[in-house]
C-alpha cells in the first residue's frame, strides 16, 4: 500500500470507527436510562470523559491559542455536547435506539449544503449521489421499524433526533475550522469540559433526581457513554475531520443507522425485518458510493505538505 493510500485510509477508519462508537452509544444511553434521570446520565458520561483527559491536561497548556479564538470554542461546545445531547436523550427516552440511529441518516446532506455554504467546499455530484441513496435507505429502515412499549412517541422522538442533527450539522462545520488550528484531542477534551459545565446544574431542575442506588449494567453504560462514546468517538471524529472535507467526512455518519439497528436487536431485543437488512445494506452503498479516494489521497498529501 502506497503512503498516500494509506494517509487516505487512515482518516476514513477512524471515521467509520467513530460511527459504530456513536451508534453504541444509543444502547448504552437506553440502558441507562434503566436507572437514572436524564441529567444525571449526560453529566455522568461528560465527567468520565473529562476524567480520562486528565493526563492530557499538561500537555494542552503549549496548545498555540489565537485570540477570540474563545468564541467559536464555546459555540461548537453549546452545540455539540451541549443542545446536542438534550435533544437526542429526550429522543431516545420517546422512540427506540434503532429509530433514533436512522434519523442521523440526515446529517451528511445538512452538513454537506452547510459547509458549501459556508467554508466554500465543493460536493461533487458522486457525494451527493451517495447521499442520496444513503438518505433513501435510511428513509427505508424507518419505515419498516415499529413502535413499541420502548417508544411511546415515537414522532416525538424522531423530531427531537432531527433537531439533534441541526446542532451537530454547526458543531461539525466549527470543527472543521478550528482544526486548522487545535488538535483534535484538545477539542475533544474542550468539549467534555465543556459539557461538565452545561450539565452540572442542570442535574438539579425541577422533576431530575440524583442517584439513590448504585445500579452495575447503567453505571457502566455511562461510563462506557464517556470513555468510548465520547472520549474515543470524538477523538476519532476530530482526526477524521481534521484530514478529509467535512461534507466528506459527515458521509460516514450513515454507517450509524446500520450499526444501531444491528445492535439494538443483538442489545436490546428490538425486532427488525429482512426488509430492514436491504435498506441497511443501501445505505451502506450510500456511504461507499460518495466516498471519493482520489479526492481523499489529494486532501491527505496537500495537509502533509502543509
Amino acid at each position: 500500500m502506497t503512503e498516500d493510500r494509506r494517509a487516505a485510509l487512515l482518516p476514513m477508519l477512524a471515521l467509520v470507527a467513530a460511527s459504530i462508537l456513536w451508534a453504541s452509544a444509543f444502547i448504552a444511553f437506553k440502558l441507562a436510562f434503566l436507572a437514572y434521570d436524564t441529567m444525571f446520565v449526560v453529566f455522568g458520561r461528560m465527567l468520565v470523559a473529562t476524567l480520562c483527559f486528565l493526563p492530557l491536561y499538561p500537555r494542552f497548556r503549549s496548545q498555540p491559542y489565537r485570540r477570540g479564538d474563545w468564541k467559536p470554542i464555546v459555540l461548537m461546545g453549546l452545540c455539540e455536547p451541549g443542545l446536542y445531547f438534550l435533544f437526542e436523550t429526550s429522543a431516545i427516552k420517546n422512540t427506540e435506539a434503532a429509530q433514533a440511529g436512522m434519523v442521523v441518516a440526515m446529517l451528511p446532506l445538512m452538513v454537506a449544503v452547510g459547509a458549501h455554504f459556508l467554508l466554500g467546499e465543493e460536493v461533487a455530484g458522486r457525494t451527493w449521489a451517495g447521499f442520496l441513496v444513503a438518505v433513501a435507505g435510511a428513509a427505508l429502515l424507518s419505515l419498516f421499524s415499529r413502535a413499541t412499549e420502548n417508544a411511546p412517541h415515537p414522532a416525538l422522538g424522531n423530531f427531537l433526533e432531527f433537531l439533534a442533527m441541526c446542532c451537530a450539522t454547526g458543531y461539525t462545520i466549527l470543527l472543521k475550522k478550528l482544526s486548522a488550528r487545535y488538535s483534535p484531542m484538545f477539542l475533544t477534551a474542550t468539549q467534555a469540559l465543556l459539557g461538565c459545565v452545561v450539565f452540572l446544574p442542570l442535574m438539579f431542575l425541577p422533576g431530575q433526581h440524583l442517584p439513590t442506588a448504585f445500579v452495575l449494567v447503567p453505571a457502566l453504560s455511562i461510563v462506557y457513554l464517556g470513555a468510548a462514546s465520547t472520549l474515543g468517538a470524538y477523538g476519532l471524529y476530530s482526526y477524521g475531520v481534521s484530514k478529509i472535507p467535512a461534507s466528506q467526512a459527515s458521509a460516514f455518519i450513515n454507517l450509524i443507522p446500520v450499526a444501531t439497528v444491528l445492535m439494538a436487536r443483538l442489545v436490546l431485543d428490538e425486532v427488525f425485518s429482512l426488509g430492514q437488512y436491504l435498506a441497511s445494506a443501501v445505505v451502506l452503498g450510500g456511504v461507499l458510493l460518495s466516498q471519493d479516494m482520489r479526492r481523499g489521497q489529494r486532501s491527505a498529501k496537500a495537509a502533509a505538505q502543509a
